[in-house]
């Protein structure tokens, strides 16, 4: 999967939990929970959506490596690597 279709997929998925918002005008290293207003529970699904539909595992101590797009995408280099 390429860096295109990862960042893709992250954008639909913070579309769908944050219907309200536009995260396509996120900066990837703006943090994604304080610019679409994202409560705890709505980060949690979308850790387990990035999970499900990227075919990752992202354990809980890595939680907090994913507030940016930038942090997902490297987070994801990394795993792969």
């Amino acid at each position: 999967m390429n860096e295109a279709t990862i960042r893709a997929t992250i954008l639909e998925i913070l579309s769908e939990i944050a219907p309200d918002t536009d995260p396509s005008t996120l900066s990837d290293t703006d943090q994604l929970r304080v610019e679409l207003g994202i409560d705890s529970f709505d980060a949690l699904q979308f850790i387990i959506q990035l999970d499900e539909r990227l075919g990752i595992e992202i354990p809980e101590e890595d939680y907090n490596r994913t507030g940016s797009i930038a942090d997902i995408l490297g987070y994801i280099r990394e795993q792969k690597g």
